[in-house]
């Protein structure tokens, strides 16, 4: 698909222009990219469709849900938290969250639950979709169900439970839900467009997520695995975004809804020498190897920080982030000292665990960097 590429680049990272183009050689409908470096972006790029029927062009502005990616959002929230000394990583989940000390959790941490080695990758009973969104139903069968496996012996993703598991301690520590105190405390210092909870006056710019030959390959991996619930209870179609309910839930590990420069420059604030959200200690800290291995579920490598990825596909070493299911994927590289952002609409699966549109864009970045040398 030929289509107008809109934004701009510093000289410098102009050869982003014609990778972001040849990403819709690739399977892209609609999407932006977007990267700060040394605190100044330097790039932001979008173009293609926002619905399937081509009517809508993609604009700066548009918003899409980047899945998984929010569970990075997330965990620089709880980062803030312990920054304060409101919390700490080795801090019992139940010292904030008492209920979840029920059935022989009371002595999961912090540390554990946000490397995904709580024992609680998803519900152990029914739950509908509808209490997924209201979010207290959800919490509360999490609080009160056993794990799943011993704490601390292994990693199993945890796909949607991990939002709960940052946001209900957030909501009791601070009185707030996650998706206000996205907003407060790091959307509105950063002129960041991202939202946790999209409120209704939004919708006219969101992007319909599109799904692909290949988009559930994942999900039915897990299905098949002996850690299933990850994806059950209730079970979530690569669509649901496309709903009202869906956008206007806070679901603190799936529903962030994003452009690609908000990514960005979040990412880019916490590399930049001089970050609006976090102290130089607290991201060592958030960013400190928490599990290094292989999932339990996926038998691939993984290796996870305090909710962050420590693996972002093409990072080298020192990179945190996280990527979303079908393509989204944000995070920063400290030595580079960069943020990047990338979201899309068209969810794509991949046989080997890298997304071909984010190999070719972070290939390029980290090759123009090496330039510069």
């Amino acid at each position: 698909m030929t289509v107008d590429i809109h934004g701009f680049t510093t000289p410098t990272f102009a050869p982003l222009r014609d990778a972001f183009a040849a990403c819709f050689t690739l399977g892209q409908h609609g999407g932006s990219v977007a990267v700060v470096h040394r605190g100044e972006l330097v790039a932001e790029l979008w173009g293609g469709y926002s619905d399937a029927a081509q009517d809508q062009s993609w604009r700066q502005d548009t918003l899409v849900n980047v899945w998984s990616t929010t569970k990075g959002i997330a965990a620089i929230a709880m980062a803030m938290l312990v920054d304060r000394g409101l919390a700490a990583y080795d801090d019992p989940v139940a010292k904030h969250w008492p209920e979840f000390a029920a059935n022989g959790k009371a002595g999961i941490t912090l540390a554990q639950a946000l490397s995904h080695q709580a024992g609680v990758n998803g519900l152990s009973v029914p739950m509908d979709l509808r209490g997924l969104y209201d979010g207290t139903p959800y919490a509360e069968a999490l609080a009160a169900m056993a794990p799943l496996w011993p704490p601390g012996s292994r990693s199993v993703y945890h796909s949607i439970s991990l939002g709960t598991l940052i946001a209900e301690p957030l909501r009791r520590i601070t009185g707030e839900s996650l998706g206000s105190f996205l907003a407060r405390e790091i959307a509105a210092p950063l002129g960041a467009d991202i939202f946790v909870g999209l409120p209704e006056s939004e919708e006219p710019r969101v992007a319909d997520l599109i799904e692909g030959p290949k988009t559930n390959d994942g999900v039915l991996e897990t299905l098949a695995s002996p850690y299933p619930q990850a994806w059950r209870n209730p079970s979530i179609r690569p669509t649901e975004p496309n709903t009202r309910a869906w956008r206007a839930a806070e679901i603190p590990g799936a529903n962030g809804h994003a452009t690609a420069k908000a990514l960005a420059l979040i990412y880019g604030d916490l590399v930049s020498g001089a970050s609006k959200l976090l102290s130089p200690q607290a991201l060592a800290q958030a960013t400190l190897p928490r599990f290094e291995g292989v999932d339990a579920a996926s038998q691939t490598p993984s290796a996870f920080a305090a909710g962050f990825s420590l693996l972002p596909p093409n990072g080298r070493a020192g990179a945190f982030g996280h990527s979303g299911w079908g393509g989204a994927f944000a995070f920063a590289d400290p030595t580079e000292g960069f943020g990047i952002g990338y979201t899309t609409n068209q969810m794509l699966g991949f046989d080997d665990g890298i997304d071909p549109r984010r190999a070719l864009l972070v290939d390029t970045l980290y090759r123009l960097l090496d330039a510069q040398k």
